[in-house]
């Protein structure tokens, strides 16, 4: 057996399952490794960022610790996030300790969200850690508009870690957040070219997190049009499919691939919510469009030896779970929800 899994303390007594105040069993969890990227994605962050120092950063073996306490308590998904994720130094060696969870039956998957400039190095690792399936942010395939919409962003890199993680064996999932006046005009473009090479497209909508440098009214564009527009082209037949996540999908019959919506603005999807999210720096959000939050940071480093603990206070967090979030955004202004970039909240 591997010595990583046996140096791991066993908690006495079964933990319980996390049950929230609304009856919604969490079985997810989402985990911002970093706050820092390589991009500056416009809707995402401001271009002249702050990042945080290092001491305010879980080190990896506390995110380690406390991702193996919400594995215990249930979480059977669990997806790291950043910023971009692969940025973290030695953020491979998390990968594969908590990759050993799906080998011991305790987690069903591991995934991550990337914006794709490291695949090249890191995906042959990622699979070979139990890495089976990766998002990829790509909202243009136009060379030009993606330098435009990342700031930093190289579109070949991208391209060519998508083709990494293809001979890797990953499973690729595309996202693309649909921006009014930027990409509204190419979706079909990049329908096509997901489905046509065996990835599947999710569409989300810009969401109003964080003060960035451009007016997100005039980007707000509701997906309810994006799928009439679509519509008109395609054959689309609503899909069952869930992963666990807010998308509600479809199929198209000219490709045969899936597109997944993403609306938390034109459609609440809070009824079923089965995540909460971790950020870097140890504070639990219960709720994406909520400030509310809880700090694991402080109960980690007071209670180093004592997972007990720990799962007292998630306990506790998750009994506050709002019903509900409440995006806002008119016709007339923006209006930020909560203060936080992404990029600390990890999507």
């Amino acid at each position: 057996m591997n010595q990583h899994i046996l140096d791991r303390q066993p908690v006495a007594g079964q933990p319980t399952p996390m049950i929230d105040p609304f009856g919604r069993q969490i079985t997810y969890l989402r985990v911002s490794v970093t706050d820092r990227c390589d991009f500056r994605c416009t809707y995402c962050m401001a271009e002249n960022m702050t990042f945080l120092p290092k001491r305010d950063l879980l080190t990896l073996e506390e995110l380690e610790r406390l991702c193996n306490a919400f594995i215990d308590k249930g979480v059977r998904k669990l997806r790291l996030t950043g910023g971009e994720p692969l940025m973290r130094k030695n953020v491979m060696q998390l990968i594969r300790n908590l990759g050993q969870r799906i080998d011991e039956g305790a987690l069903d998957e591991l995934t991550l969200t990337t914006n794709g400039s490291q695949l090249s190095r890191f995906a042959d690792d990622l699979y070979a850690a139990g890495v089976r399936r990766i998002n990829v942010s790509l909202d243009t395939l136009d060379p030009q508009k993606f330098r435009e919409i990342t700031r930093w962003g190289d579109f070949d890199k991208v391209i060519a870690g998508l083709e990494a993680a293809r001979k890797a064996g990953l499973k690729v999932k595309l996202n693309a957040v649909a921006l009014a006046g930027f990409n509204e005009h190419e979706i079909p473009e990049l329908l096509r070219f997901a489905h046509g090479n065996g990835m599947d497209l999710t569409l989300i909508e810009a969401m109003p997190l964080g003060e960035v440098d451009t007016d997100r009214s005039s980007q707000y564009l509701p997906l309810s049009k994006v799928r009439r527009d679509l519509a008109e082209r395609f054959t689309l037949t609503d899909n069952p499919l869930t992963t666990g996540g807010p998308a509600r999908f479809v199929t198209v019959a000219e490709t045969g691939g899936k597109l997944g919506f993403i609306t938390p603005l034109s459609h609440n999807f809070c009824a079923a919510c089965n995540r909460v999210r971790l950020t870097c720096t140890g504070m639990l959000y219960l709720c994406l469009g909520h400030d509310d939050n809880a700090d694991f940071r402080k109960v980690l480093r007071d209670n180093p030896n004592d997972d007990a603990v720990l799962h007292r206070a998630i306990d506790a967090a998750i009994a506050r779970k709002p019903e509900a979030h409440d995006f806002e955004l008119d016709e007339t202004r923006s209006r930020v929800a909560v203060a936080r970039h992404m990029s600390m909240t990890g999507g």
